[in-house]
């Protein structure tokens, strides 16, 4: 990873989250105010499980390296840097790094009373490598 270049902050191991994801990702948490900010970076092969956002949208702002976003039933998007992605809230999806490259997006979301994550199966090793 010293060869891996990023304008934000690596940040942790991202361990209280761990449980959701293939892979090592770390997390960087960018804001203290009202809007979660938080620089999230991949390992080569790190994706999180496909998940929900109940009551709120997400942006994705990908800064570095090469990466994925699929909702489900669509098509796998590739991500590199200048990648925007805007998540609708109540929608399926996962998000994560190529096979062979580190990545990293600025993960951005308004919290709403009531807004929750609810986090579901993970992409399966056959579903990753098909892309």
């Amino acid at each position: 990873m010293s060869e891996f270049e990023q304008m934000f902050p690596t940040g942790e191991s991202n361990d209280a989250f761990a449980q959701y994801f293939s892979g090592r990702s770390f997390l960087a948490p960018l804001s203290s105010g009202d809007v979660n900010v938080n620089n999230v970076t991949f390992e080569p092969g790190c994706r999180n499980n496909w998940h929900i956002h109940h009551g709120a949208e997400q942006v994705l702002l990908c800064t570095a390296g090469e990466g994925w976003y699929q909702a489900d039933g669509e098509p796998a998007q590739r991500l590199t840097p200048g990648s925007v992605v805007t998540i609708p809230a109540e929608l399926k999806h996962w998000h994560g790094a190529t096979a062979d490259s580190w990545f990293s997006h600025v993960a951005l979301m308004v919290p709403k009373e009531g807004a929750s994550n609810e986090w579901l199966e993970p992409v399966s090793d056959e579903e990753y490598a098909a892309l």
